[in-house]
């Protein structure tokens, strides 16, 4: 599996996924940046995520809706902070309404993505969620954000391990 470590700090309020892959920067960037490729390992592989809008911008949205096994379809949105490809993005990441709108019942958290090549041709990527209270951070650990989060990155070999037979 990818992911090499998941660091929850109550103090910090924060939550950080470390994972390696054998891909470039630049290749794990576009797993973000490509909406069908996010398509197929952003959420848990029993919710797989459809992005309606999507544009990485700095002061850009982006919305997507996951399906889950009973059809249930929950959504979500980022509001789009900081861009710098293939190193760098932060987003506001937030669930919505059906229609597409900010659902309040649920915390807001900031998404910190940092994409950098460690060894070999090998890249590290840490996505660091940051809670705006202690709350916020329980409420949605209890919903499973690292078991969903976890099992998501953990697709992402499969989609890079198809870029090798291609090359082949």
């Amino acid at each position: 599996m990818t992911v090499t470590a998941v660091r929850k700090d109550p103090e910090a309020l924060t939550m950080v996924l470390t994972a390696e892959f054998d891909a470039s920067p630049e290749r794990v960037w576009e797993l973000w940046a490509d909406p069908r490729q996010l398509e197929r390992w952003w959420g848990p592989p029993t919710y797989p995520a459809t992005f309606t809008v999507h544009d990485l911008a700095p002061g850009s949205h982006v919305e997507y809706h996951m399906t889950g096994p009973g059809g249930d379809q929950p959504h979500g949105f980022w509001d789009v902070v900081e861009a710098d490809p293939p190193r760098r993005l932060v987003f506001i990441d937030g669930f919505a309404n059906e229609d597409g709108t900010p659902n309040d019942e649920f915390p807001r958290n900031e998404g910190r993505v940092t994409i950098e090549p460690i060894d070999a041709g090998r890249t590290r990527m840490s996505i660091e969620s940051r809670f705006p209270s202690t709350a916020a951070m329980e409420q949605v650990l209890a919903m499973g954000m690292e078991e969903g989060l976890t099992q998501a990155v953990g697709q992402i070999d499969a989609i890079l391990a198809e870029d090798a037979v291609r090359s082949t």
